[in-house]
């Protein structure tokens, strides 16, 4: 019988330690340090190499040949515009996203784009062959150069790709993948970390596109050590839940392209479909004779979107009122409202605040600053604003409405959807290239705005 030892890995980093501990030194991670048990033997077992396994001859950067990077199109749009145009030949790929999103719906959709240029190898560690070609039929995908494998044992998926060869590879999913040579569970810091890293030595030095799907945790993050981010070279994730009928697929990572592009898809019968123009997605359903709701522009990387900024207030039942809000980050609707009461002298301190942006759709940007403080003062005195203006811009400490980039093309796309006039910030105007029929007014101050507003 082996002789088995205990080890506490953080779940986060990969920090070991001999005793469990309530914090991770390494990272500070609360409560990631689990029990596993490993063999003695383990470490002889695995080769002792490189973490990537593969080198190369020391080169000037003029005499490397770039030959071998190559994208592949594939001919889904939202994904080829959000990773920088394709697939790059010899990546690793991870993807991540709740359970039943759609990560393994997208990888046949891709796979089956892919399957035009050279094999692709499909590997199901969760499904059986026949649940895999039952979606694919339900899919509609190309099955004529796709090899399917059900495994997780690491050993095998290797000897499937020296025998079939691939120039794509799909994991379904990291976590279920084990190395045979370590006694730990699959899905374990150890079995995640070892797998991700032999990948990756075969999609570097094999120049196979290596796809990974990944499971998340409890708080939305993916599961696994943050040493699996790094190794890969993209990192998508899906954001919504999978409640919702839209899905936005965002790069955290991205080696060969931005990280600021989204894809937009809709979950449909026969699987994810493109939204195209998801401006007219999200005011589809606007309530145009109600208080409290604006529309604004967001960018997303270079895609300016149309979104609907609602709020409410109602008087509180408690001592302290509630600041709810989905979509933003809370901690500046905390601050628009300390600016609405102090600078202009708005009455909120026994209300409570409801922000939401409709859509499901989460903004990062500061731009719709203008437009929540605004939807707020419209709740809370009632009045309607215009259905045919936008606003954005945003809002400082003092009440200052202060510029933002690409202005041109945010109200450019609100020309395209009937809006007459736009509100943004008055320094925006020093440099403006628009030419089109909105009317647009520079407000300097969120009071000007306001009654811009409600003048109009």
């Amino acid at each position: 019988m082996k002789q088995q030892r205990i080890k506490f890995l953080c779940q986060q980093c990969g920090y070991e330690s001999a005793k469990w501990l309530g914090r991770c030194p390494s990272c500070s991670s609360w409560n990631s340090l689990t029990e596993e048990r490993f063999s003695a033997s383990d470490k002889k077992c695995l080769p002792q190499r490189q973490l990537t396994g593969f080198s190369s001859d020391v080169l000037k950067l003029n005499d490397v040949s770039a030959k071998d990077f190559s994208k592949y199109k594939t001919n889904v749009k939202e994904f080829d515009n959000m990773i920088g145009g394709g697939v790059v030949a010899g990546s690793l790929i991870l993807l991540g996203g709740a359970p039943g999103i759609g990560k393994s719906t997208l990888m046949l959709h891709i796979a089956s784009a892919l399957s035009v240029y050279d094999t692709v190898l499909y590997i199901s560690g969760e499904e059986s062959l026949s649940q895999v070609r039952s979606r694919s039929e339900r899919l509609k995908v190309n099955k004529e150069n796709i090899f399917l494998a059900s495994e997780t044992n690491l050993q095998h998926i290797i000897e499937a790709i020296n025998k079939i060869e691939p120039k794509f590879l799909i994991i379904d999913s990291i976590q279920t993948t084990y190395h045979p040579e370590l006694s730990s569970a699959p899905g374990t810091v150890a079995q995640v970390r070892e797998t991700a890293a032999e990948l990756l030595r075969i999609a570097k030095s094999k120049n196979i596109t290596v796809f990974l799907l990944g499971h998340v945790t409890k708080e939305g993050d993916l599961a696994g050590p943050r040493v699996l981010e790094h190794i890969v070279d993209t990192v998508l994730y899906f954001e919504n839940e999978r409640q919702h009928i839209y899905r936005i697929l965002r790069a955290y990572k991205n080696r060969f392209g931005t990280t600021s592009e989204i894809g937009i898809f809709e979950m449909t019968s026969s699987g994810l479909k493109e939204v195209e123009n998801p401006s007219l997605i999200f005011l589809g359903e606007r309530a145009l004779n109600s208080a409290g709701n604006i529309v604004t522009v967001a960018m997303e990387g270079t895609r300016p979107i149309l979104l609907e900024v609602q709020a409410l207030t109602s008087r509180t039942t408690f001592g302290m009122p509630r600041r709810m809000v989905s979509g933003y980050d809370a901690n500046r609707i905390i601050i628009l409202i300390a600016v609405l009461e102090k600078r202009l002298g708005i009455p909120l301190e026994s209300q409570d605040v409801f922000v939401n942006i409709a859509g499901g759709v989460k903004v990062k940007e500061t731009s719709i600053d203008l437009a929540a403080a605004c939807a707020i003062v419209s709740a809370n005195s009632g009045f309607v604003c215009p259905k045919d203006i936008v606003a954005f811009g945003e809002v400082g400490l003092s009440g200052e409405i202060r510029a933002v980039s690409l202005v041109s093309e945010r109200i450019s796309e609100a020309e395209k959807l009937g809006f007459k006039k736009a509100i943004v910030p008055k320094n925006s105007l020093k440099n403006l290239s628009y030419k089109g029929s909105v009317k647009v007014y520079g407000a300097e101050t969120l009071e000007v705005a306001i009654k811009e507003f409600k003048n109009y």
